[in-house]
């Protein structure tokens, strides 16, 4: 469930990314938009590519609770998993997922996304939800059109 409709959420994003600023300003403002709009959505954030590190994830703009996890060695996680093949991951049980990475015990399940810029991996938005089969097709569907878009930022 959207609290409005994926187009304009999309709409909305397409504003912030192309009305330009900071990336990391723009990153946090689609965090905090996701977070507010989408109801099972209960963490979101962004996960570079660690330009200084071979094959890792660093923790970008997020909102939610803390995390442990700052940074995330390609194929480690769900997160890893996603940075190493390039695929969208919706996990619906995360008790049930091979290689997770605990951030919370309230985490039910996760949908990671890489954001593909010019056919390489630059980044990834993690979601978490407190609440089991919480991530629909067209969260998913939504949540990948968001990551192109937020591409040209890269």
């Amino acid at each position: 469930m959207i609290k409005i409709s994926s187009d304009k959420l999309i709409k909305r994003i397409k504003e912030i990314v192309y009305r330009g600023s900071d990336r990391n300003e723009i990153l946090q403002e689609i965090c905090d938009i996701l977070e507010r709009e989408v109801p099972v959505f209960d963490w979101v954030g962004f996960y570079l590519v660690d330009p200084e590190a071979e094959r890792e994830l660093i923790l970008g703009p997020f909102v939610g609770e803390e995390t442990e996890h700052r940074r995330i060695p390609f194929g480690r996680g769900i997160c890893g998993q996603a940075a190493e093949s390039n695929e969208t991951f919706v996990v619906q049980d995360v008790s049930q997922a091979d290689n997770y990475l605990a951030c919370s015990l309230k985490v039910k399940a996760e949908v990671v996304v890489p954001v593909m810029k010019d056919s390489s991996f630059v980044a990834e938005l993690d979601i978490d939800s407190h609440t089991q089969n919480s991530i629909s097709e067209e969260h998913r569907a939504m949540l990948e059109e968001i990551c192109d878009i937020v591409a040209g930022i890269f």
